[in-house]
């Protein structure tokens, strides 16, 4: 099935991200993961593309196959495409559908270290990537945005033209990086419909869960602290069951909020850990019984 059509249909959709085990590592270290996730019934589950992002997509695909396969739910694989050729991305979409992958989140991907301009492949950005895969007509697309401004952007005016450009290719959707301030999605919110941004976007939450995640998500992805957070992390620092207590907590109490305010559409990064997608889930489905 088509993730656009949950969207389409405008019932309430929360899902969940996980990702493959490292290289060295075989897929069976997860399906206990997979399980826990796919019992939440949640409208899809999306797989990275690799340990930390980086091109593992072999198993991507594995785990996308066996979550629909095998479990019963909808998968969405990520698919990379910085330094990639045309017919490099169209063995592996070939290999997604000949799975039963009909899903997919189109990156360009994180630039790797010692990576010059002429290694750029085929594809320069993600649009470029979109555009090939929806040239196949076989896939529904899943799109990146981002609520603060992607870190290696320094325009936020380019930010929602990029956004634009997504759309224009043919993105079906768009599922934002993680933010832990409410406001902050909401005007970015208002900025991308001005703007002409007409597909879903759906929120991407992620609960903290210790200092050192935080210091991943302030560096590698420019997302700013709210003092509400720093407070959580100074109370429980030498608590880690309770720093992510509260840390999911957190998340739980910016979904409501967000629900409140219309955004019924939520993407839980929830780390491989089921616990995080059954809280939020229990959560989500608690909010929508009780309107």
């Amino acid at each position: 099935m088509h993730i656009k059509k949950l969207y389409e249909i405008k019932k309430p959709v929360i899902s969940f991200e996980v990702f493959p085990p490292k290289q060295e590592s075989s897929v069976e270290t997860v399906t206990g993961v997979l399980s826990g996730m796919a019992k939440q019934k949640p409208g899809f589950i999306s797989v990275t593309y690799g340990a930390g992002g980086h091109g593992n997509n072999s198993k991507t695909i594995e785990i996308a196959s066996h979550i629909k396969n095998e479990l019963g739910t909808e998968p969405m694989a990520h698919l990379t495409c910085i330094g990639a050729t045309k017919p490099q991305i169209s063995s592996i979409l070939s290999e997604m559908k000949n799975s039963g992958i009909e899903n997919i989140m189109a990156l360009r991907g994180d630039i790797p270290e010692g990576f010059c301009e002429k290694d750029h492949g085929d594809f320069r950005y993600a649009r470029d990537l979109i555009e090939f895969i929806k040239e196949t007509g076989d896939f529904s697309i899943g799109a990146a945005c981002y609520p603060e401004g992607h870190i290696e952007c320094d325009s936020i005016s380019r930010n929602y033209d990029h956004m634009y450009e997504k759309q224009q290719a043919g993105a079906d959707f768009f599922v934002s990086q993680l933010f832990f301030e409410n406001g902050t999605f909401f005007r970015f919110m208002d900025q991308a419909t001005s703007r002409g941004i007409t597909m879903p976007i759906v929120a991407g939450l992620m609960p903290i869960l210790g200092k050192s995640q935080i210091q991943r998500m302030i560096f590698q992805c420019g997302v700013s602290l709210p003092s509400d957070i720093i407070r959580i992390l100074h109370k429980y620092e030498n608590s880690p069951e309770d720093l992510k207590k509260a840390g999911i907590e957190y998340t739980c109490r910016q979904m409501e909020n967000l629900i409140i305010n219309g955004h019924r559409n939520i993407h839980i990064y929830s780390m491989n850990k089921p616990e995080i997608a059954m809280q939020c889930k229990a959560q989500f489905d608690s909010l929508f019984q009780e309107g």
